[in-house]
């Protein structure tokens, strides 16, 4: 009871306090002393009085601007699902462990843009999918500055050269025909563009959301943002999530289109690559797609720069510079900025939902098309492939390949496929670039 009283009392105090006026009179000078002395002494009672209801006016005031300003009196239903979703992601990046390196990041973006009153992120700044410069000084917010490194290219890029360094290409130059696994791995990311293209999205955006289908998250972020801005937000969420979900959405495809005879399939032990190989091979490879697809340029170089810094060996410092601490960065800042994306208006609709279905549909077919490639080619050749070598082709490193070496020793546990798996794994990446410049080439 005496809460609420205390509460009553307050409520009423603040109503009186704002809807008292306050009038300000003006003293007019005069000859006579006697009206000026009686109007210096009404004006100095007028101030006893006034003064009191103007200090307590201000103060009424003042509180009532700062309630007004706070996010909580602008809060709407979309706002607290958004901030529910973001809650959400953080939830399935800290505790189940899905992609948290990036996921982690993205959900906090989302978070931190969908906070009301903040003024981080501005979406009208970028109208249209182009940067409007002249109101950046102005209108900009901390993750407005930081957004441009995805909508200017960099993001993806940086994040391509520690991923080359990271990447060992010996598999692939091993068995070349893992190449046309992971080749057959993109049919997923065309298959969706037609599929989203039926479905009524224009052709930019049917390829943003085809390119999901590669399971490569960076090149489905440098694709979107040339091509469909507006879809980044959700986009990366379904690429991200669906490449932490590998292991769940992988295995009853893999086991669907393959007998257990075929799962059984032993490889023989690839042979030793040279390091003259190593070496020649991202320099041949960026000079051949770059100038077969010069958009897919800065991806395809960027990858085959970090290899060259790792397999050349001379420059060790900067490999693991490029590995380690400037991969984290850029990870950080293209995860928050991404996750920024994913506002209120543009997250919350049935395109999103139909992204989210088609994503994974994009996902499980470029799956199935490595599958059953190797199927195909052990119909013409001596040395078998294990077929589930060629789901490994989606580009999601290693973990598809892992994936692919679990599922076969269930059948097998004497058999050891990662090594196998990761010529068509790495070679998804290449592929996945490739498709994007294709894609770009065709729609820019």
């Amino acid at each position: 009871m005496k809460t609420k009283k205390i509460i009553f009392i307050l409520i009423a105090f603040l109503y009186a306090s704002i809807s008292a006026n306050v009038s300000a009179q003006t003293v007019e000078n005069s000859d006579s002393l006697a009206i000026a002395t009686t109007s210096q002494d009404s004006t100095s009672e007028m101030q006893q009085i006034d003064e009191p209801t103007s200090g307590l006016t201000f103060i009424a005031h003042s509180f009532t601007n700062f309630i007004k300003s706070t996010g909580f009196a602008n809060i709407n239903w979309q706002t607290i699902l958004m901030i529910f979703i973001a809650c959400v992601l953080l939830y399935l990046a800290i505790v189940k462990q899905f992609e948290p390196l990036l996921l982690l990041p993205i959900a906090f973006g989302m978070l931190l843009t969908n906070l009301p009153g903040a003024g981080l992120f501005n979406t009208d700044l970028f109208a249209g999918g182009h940067v409007h410069w002249e109101s950046f000084v102005d209108k900009g917010g901390l993750l407005d500055y930081l957004y441009l490194g995805v909508k200017l290219g960099i993001y993806p890029c940086l994040i391509f050269v520690g991923v080359g360094a990271m990447t060992d290409f010996g598999p692939m130059l091993a068995n070349p025909k893992s190449l046309l696994l992971g080749a057959a791995a993109q049919l997923g990311i065309f298959a969706t563009y037609l599929a989203a293209i039926g479905l009524g999205f224009t052709p930019q955006e049917s390829a943003s959301i085809g390119i999901i289908g590669g399971a490569d998250g960076p090149t489905a972020i440098f694709l979107t943002s040339k091509l469909a801005p507006e879809l980044l937000g959700p986009i990366a969420v379904a690429a991200y999530s669906y490449m932490a979900l590998v292991p769940v959405i992988q295995p009853p495809i893999m086991r669907l289109l393959t007998t257990k005879k075929e799962r059984a399939i032993r490889m023989k032990q690839l042979r030793i690559v040279s390091k003259k190989e190593k070496i020649i091979f991202p320099i041949f490879a960026t000079a051949f797609i770059s100038l077969l697809l010069p958009p897919a340029a800065p991806l395809i170089g960027s990858l085959m720069l970090g290899n060259l810094m790792k397999e050349s060996g001379v420059v060790e410092r900067l490999s693991k510079t490029v590995q380690n601490e400037l991969m984290n960065i850029v990870t950080i800042f293209l995860g928050i900025t991404v996750g920024a994306t994913a506002t209120a208006s543009s997250f919350l609709s049935l395109q999103t939902m139909e992204i989210m279905v088609i994503g994974v549909l994009a996902f499980s077919f470029g799956t199935a098309s490595g599958l059953l490639l190797a199927k195909f080619m052990n119909l013409f050749i001596k040395e078998k492939i294990n077929p589930l070598i060629g789901s490994a082709g989606v580009s999601a490193v290693p973990m598809a390949a892992r994936v692919s070496q679990v599922v076969g020793q269930e059948t097998d546990p004497g058999n050891f496929l990662l090594m196998h798996a990761m010529g068509p794994n790495v070679a998804g990446v290449i592929g996945s670039a490739v498709s994007a410049g294709l894609m770009l080439t065709m729609l820019s």
